[in-house]
């Protein structure tokens, strides 16, 4: 038996603890492999100041949610106090999610009139029709601390009275010495991809130095042109912007970048 050949590339993780599986499954499915690099774990919250403050949330007319992860720990905590999140539907008019990955968790948990943007990142959101001539409204946030932090400020000084519920919370992780001795064996061409600027921020600054200059040399792949610009303050000379934040958008990319480089 012919013994298997490495990838020629590969693409470098950074999404939570766990939440791995969609990019390798995109990557795979275009001859890549994934080293996972994870800097935090997602730790839901289940306390009564959680669940009152989602409470009054989905009482609210728009709620916005900023990511999967938060539908689906709001979705649990509903489920502990004995409720379906899609059940709000008789006080919440608008339904939004920050991206399509959002949306589609939305109508998973049942929620009907679900709206996300085209551009999927804050701007996109606050963009959207729904979310004008607010003055007076209340529009709940649903989301963790760190995340997405530029959205409840602009809603606020459109006049919105904005009831965020932080359902879970991000643990910073160490590198993980695994990932690192992979990272440093690894050979052909690596893409570095990265669909919040924290997560960025938090591997780059717990890294060893030498590890930190390595992804700094590496082609990034990021899923706003906002990012974009933060990358490049971070020392990223090389740097392209994905289509959005689904693992396929930025594979996809990647795979673009990594094409180049192997000519």
């Amino acid at each position: 038996m012919q013994a298997q050949t490495a990838p020629p590339w590969y693409v470098i993780s950074l999404r939570p603890r766990g939440e791995h599986a969609a990019m390798r499954r995109a990557a795979a499915r275009r001859g890549a492999q994934v080293i996972a690099l994870s800097p935090w774990k997602l730790v839901a919250r289940t306390d009564a100041q959680a669940w009152h403050a989602l409470d009054a949330a989905l009482r609210a007319s728009r709620v916005v949610f900023t990511s999967p992860a938060a539908v689906r720990m709001a979705t649990r905590l509903c489920r502990d106090h004995g409720q379906a999140l899609g059940a709000r539907s008789s006080t919440v008019a608008a339904w939004i999610g920050v991206g399509a990955g959002t949306a589609a968790a939305l109508r998973r948990a049942g929620a009907p009139q679900v709206q996300s943007p085209t551009r999927m990142d804050s701007e996109g959101v606050l963009a959207l029709p729904t979310l004008q001539d607010i003055a007076g409204a209340e529009i709940g946030l649903v989301t963790a601390p760190g995340g997405r932090d530029a959205i409840g400020p602009a809603l606020q000084a459109r006049g919105a009275r904005v009831l965020r519920a932080d359902v879970y919370e991000r643990m910073p992780l160490p590198p993980s010495p695994r990932a690192l001795a992979t990272l440093r064996a690894a050979r052909g061409t690596g893409v570095l991809t990265a669909s919040s600027s924290g997560a960025l921020e938090q591997v780059l600054a717990g890294v060893p130095d030498a590890d930190a200059a390595r992804l700094r040399a590496m082609a990034l792949v990021v899923a706003s042109t906002r990012m974009a610009d933060l990358a490049q303050a971070l020392g990223f000379a090389r740097v392209a912007v994905a289509s959005g934040p689904q693992p396929e958008a930025l594979i996809a990319a990647a795979c673009a970048l990594a094409s180049g480089s192997m000519r």
